[in-house]
């Protein structure tokens, strides 16, 4: 899929905030798939310095919440009034497995760019992260992962002196099993992403430190066993983690239809959205 703006976006700039595969170019693919509009509000989970941040302000004019835990919020504030994106970005220092500072159905979208896998690898994150989506809402993320199972968990032998299994690398079979168990969302698309190769290589050109350390294991060959995985889910309407069931945003998909919807194009994502609108919309009594 294409991504123009990271394409045309200042490299050393990029090369200077990457902290894992380029997170902006990630986040530009997987934009491409979600309902965004100027004015919406959206968390950013594990933004790090924030490039995933600025590409869906920049882009898309939507209004962003920046968290991250390990990166400083004024680090982060100061990087997005240079760029004049102050009023549009708004930095937070987060831990979501201890307490997520908002109101209840606050967010039109709750994505994640590379920083998921990190706490979300389990079946509690989404019940937690749920109440803070509206009804209707959609929740995307991408993450790091395998392109194929291993049975019983046995590793590669290439793979094996690199490996932590604190990195929660897993295969896109699995993060649909999970997303799959958890009744307050409806999937809508599970895929791997197209980006991996290029978003991969930009990282290894990095001046990270831990960029530097991951040549060596992608020279390994351990690369060929990567992708990306990208899931995104609408939360039902009828959601029962909501105090109360409020009216669907503008752009909500009803839950009927979305069990069959799963690897669809971005075309095809927005007529279904277009097509349940207007099956929600009251008869003409002119």
């Amino acid at each position: 899929m294409p991504t123009p703006f990271t394409d045309s976006y200042d490299t050393d700039f990029l090369m200077e905030t990457l902290m894992g595969p380029n997170a902006m170019r990630i986040a530009e693919e997987l934009a491409g798939f979600l309902p965004l509009s100027p004015g919406q509000r959206v968390l950013d989970l594990g933004c790090g310095k924030g490039i995933s941040s600025i590409l869906l302000a920049k882009k898309y004019g939507v209004t962003v919440f920046a968290a991250d835990l390990w990166i400083s919020p004024t680090e982060n504030a100061e990087r997005f009034a240079r760029l004049g994106l102050d009023s549009a970005i708004i930095p937070l220092s987060v831990d979501v497995t201890k307490d997520i500072p908002f109101a209840h159905h606050y967010f039109d979208l709750i994505v994640s760019v590379d920083a998921y896998h990190y706490f979300g690898a389990n079946e509690a994150m989404l019940p937690l992260l749920l109440p803070f989506l509206k009804p209707g809402g959609t929740m995307a993320v991408a993450v790091p992962g395998f392109n194929r199972d291993f049975p019983e968990g046995e590793l590669p032998e290439e793979l094996r002196s690199y490996w932590t299994p604190e990195w929660n690398f897993y295969s896109y079979n699995w993060w649909r099993r999970l997303w799959e168990k958890e009744p307050g969302i409806s999937m809508i698309q599970c895929r791997e992403m197209d980006c991996c190769e290029k978003a991969w290589d930009e990282w290894l050109k990095a001046p990270n430190p831990y960029a530097k350390a991951d040549i060596a294991m992608m020279e390994a060959g351990c690369g060929k066993y990567f992708n990306l995985v990208q899931l995104t889910g609408v939360k039902k309407i009828q959601d029962p983690s909501c105090e109360k069931n409020l009216p669907a945003p503008d752009k909500a998909i009803p839950q009927r239809s979305l069990d069959q919807v799963v690897t669809k194009t971005p075309d095809e994502i927005m007529a279904i959205r277009a097509n349940l609108k207007a099956q929600d919309r009251p008869p003409n009594h002119e």
